[in-house]
C-alpha cells in the first residue's frame, strides 16, 4: 500500500507515467539509506525513544539488510511505494512494532535528501580517485617517455615550432 493512497483507483499508465524509473532509483540509493537509518535510530536511542535492547535488534536487522544490497539480492516488492518503505517493511517483518520506529522524528523528505547527500558524495569519492589513478597513470608515461621526442600536431599536420624555425632557442637549433 502506498503511503499516499487515498483508497481510489489511478490509471497505471499514469502512474508508470509519473513514477517512472522510481524503483531503480530507489535500488540505487538502498545503501544509502540504510546507512542513514543506522545513524537515526542511534539518535533515536540518545534520546530515549529506543531502549539498547531495541537499538540492537534494529542494528543487526539493518546490517542484514545492507548486506542483501551489496549482494544484489535487495528488491523493492510490487505493491511497495519506494526504498523506505521496503526497509521498514522488512524490519517489521523481522521485529514487529519495533521495525516501525525507525522513521520517527524523521519525514520522508528528509530521508530523500540524506540518501541523495551521502550517494552524491559517494559519487564524487569515485570520480576523485579514479581522476587520481588517471593522473598517476599520465604522470608516469610522461616520466617514461620524457626523453622521446615527438611533433604536436594542429589542424591533423605537423604544427610548426617556432621557437626552433626562428632560432631562438640555442638548445634546439640544427
Amino acid at each position: 500500500m502506498k503511503l499516499w493512497d487515498k483508497g481510489v483507483q489511478v490509471d497505471k499508465k499514469i502512474e508508470q507515467f509519473t513514477v517512472g524509473m522510481d524503483r531503480e532509483l530507489d535500488l540505487e540509493l538502498a545503501a544509502f539509506d540504510v546507512l542513514g537509518s543506522l545513524a537515526h535510530i542511534e539518535m533515536l536511542q540518545s534520546i530515549g525513544l529506543l531502549e539498547k535492547k531495541e537499538l540492537k535488534l534494529i542494528q543487526e536487522e539493518l546490517r542484514k539488510i545492507y548486506s542483501s544490497i551489496k549482494n544484489g539480492a535487495f528488491v523493492i516488492e510490487e505493491g511497495i511505494e519506494d526504498v523506505h518503505s521496503q526497509i521498514e517493511y522488512l524490519l517489521t517483518q523481522a521485529l514487529g512494532d519495533i521495525g516501525k520506529k525507525i522513521h520517527s522524528g524523521r519525514s520522508r523528505n528528509d530521508q530523500v535528501l540524506l540518501d541523495l547527500k551521502l550517494f552524491t558524495r559517494n559519487k564524487l569519492e569515485e570520480i576523485v580517485r579514479e581522476a587520481r589513478l588517471l593522473f598517476d597513470l599520465l604522470i608516469e608515461k610522461s616520466n617514461t617517455y620524457k626523453d622521446v621526442l615527438i611533433p604536436g600536431y594542429t589542424h591533423l599536420q605537423v604544427a610548426m615550432l617556432h621557437r626552433l624555425v626562428c632560432g631562438l632557442d640555442p638548445m634546439l637549433r640544427v
